[in-house]
């Protein structure tokens, strides 16, 4: 029995941030050579119980709702003209409708603002809430024009200390290195792994009683703490990305990059010049509250190029 090919799935709904996530949708799609399904939700369809057969009858929220999927279908069509394109109105909010989506789907991408939301409003709600709680990687298309367009030829992925193998063996690559990683692949362009470090500061050493005649000593142990942090992230980076390696897959330029600093500014920063910014997400069996952390609140608010949340079991 062959594989079955999960679609990429976009949501949209006749806004411009839609339409930029159904783009970026079907390059998806067409690199991977999967199909595409696109998702409008309409909670009028829920309350309606009976649809007129002619076009003339129907209400103006269906004709509306047809015609935000059958304009979306065409675009993508023309952005990729090999691409099998599905539509699905769905009889549901859109948050419930993408997640249900989701379930059988290789990635969700939608837009950074919904239609009708406000434009301060840094990230809608509904693209909020399914990288909260999606089961597959959801990719939030935001940021500037030329990160958008796929400009920078780098894909950057966040790597934190937990996923650090337990041995050093060679480990198999997390699901935001292996998703970041074909990615870059496809894209024919280079990974750029990001860790973050910090490295406590003089007023974290001192002790109750110390005085001037421990500054050089103290300042000894600063720059061989600094060493060391500099040493446990560049092994880091290289056990998680060797990992990946080892597993096969074709080789792609990585650039290793441990950064002093909060994890939030540095991945923000490295956000600039990146084609998509990939984080990954915890997720609890039984948990149905938002799972992100801090970290990815920001870069799904704040980043300059399309963020991709992979959960992690």
């Amino acid at each position: 029995m062959g594989t079955v090919e999960l679609p990429v799935v976009v949501g949209v709904d006749g806004s411009d941030a839609a339409s930029d996530a159904l783009d970026w949708a079907a390059e998806m799609a067409g690199r991977r050579g999967l199909p595409l399904r696109v998702v409008h939700a309409s909670l009028w369809e829920r309350y309606e119980g009976y649809i007129p057969g002619t076009a003339a009858d129907r209400p103006a929220e269906r004709l509306h709702s047809e015609a935000v999927l059958a304009t979306a279908a065409e675009r993508a069509g023309r952005r990729v003209p090999a691409l099998k394109v599905m539509t699905d109105l769905a009889a549901d909010d859109a948050v419930t409708a993408l997640l249900r989506a989701g379930q059988s789907a290789e990635a969700l991408v939608v837009g950074s603002r919904g239609r009708g939301e406000f434009a301060s409003l840094l990230l809608g709600s509904v693209g909020l809430g399914i990288a909260a709680r999606a089961q597959c990687p959801v990719v939030v298309v935001r940021g500037r024009p030329e990160n958008v367009r796929g400009a920078m030829n780098r894909v950057v992925v966040g790597v934190a200390e937990r996923e650090r193998p337990g041995d050093r063996e060679s480990a198999p690559p997390s699901g935001a290195v292996a998703f970041a990683l074909r990615e870059a692949r496809l894209r024919g362009g280079e990974l750029e792994a990001v860790h973050a470090w910090r490295c406590a500061g003089p007023e974290d050493h001192e002790r109750p009683g110390d005085h001037g005649g421990r500054e050089g000593h103290g300042a000894d142990e600063e720059h061989g703490a600094r060493e060391a942090h500099e040493r446990r992230a560049a092994e880091l980076l290289d056990e998680t990305l060797g990992g990946a390696t080892a597993a096969g897959l074709p080789p792609v330029p990585v650039a290793h990059r441990p950064v002093e600093g909060s994890a939030r500014k540095a991945l923000l920063d490295a956000s600039a010049h990146a084609d998509l910014l990939v984080v990954g997400a915890r997720r609890r069996q039984g948990h149905f509250g938002m799972q992100l952390g801090l970290v990815n609140h920001a870069v799904l608010h704040h980043a300059k190029c399309p963020v991709a949340v992979v959960p992690v079991s």
